[in-house]
């Protein structure tokens, strides 16, 4: 039963995906279309017209997939243990200072073989 009713969606996602690209082309010709109406005006229309896209898309298998990973992530941010300051900028002191030390090295052995170049071309 399940199973038919995940059909019967799937076959109105196939519409419903169209709908979304008939508001979307009615935002960019009616923005075109009314090029000599207040910018305003024209932006409110495409505001509009793309909520009301992102809506219809949101009710689609893939839109509830995407808001289901949206709120997977929130939750999972909210898992994370965030270091301290004290240990972000340890760890931003020995990052800079590793990135230093490697560009000196980087220069000398560029240097060195600049110098050793020039005295074997003379």
């Amino acid at each position: 039963m399940k199973q038919n009713a995940e059909v019967q969606e799937s076959r109105h996602d196939g519409l419903k995906w169209a709908v979304v690209v008939v508001l979307v082309a009615l935002a960019v010709v009616g923005n075109a279309y009314f090029s000599d109406q207040a910018l305003l005006y024209r932006v409110l229309g495409v505001v509009a017209l793309g909520l009301a896209a992102a809506g219809v898309a949101l009710t689609t298998a893939k839109g509830r997939s995407l808001v289901e990973l949206a709120r997977s992530s929130r939750r999972e941010i909210q898992r994370v243990v965030w270091p301290t300051r004290q240990e972000t900028v340890q760890t931003t002191a020995i990052v800079l200072v590793a990135v230093l030390l490697v560009g000196l090295m980087l220069w000398l052995i560029d240097t060195l073989l600049g110098w050793a170049m020039s005295s074997i071309i003379g």
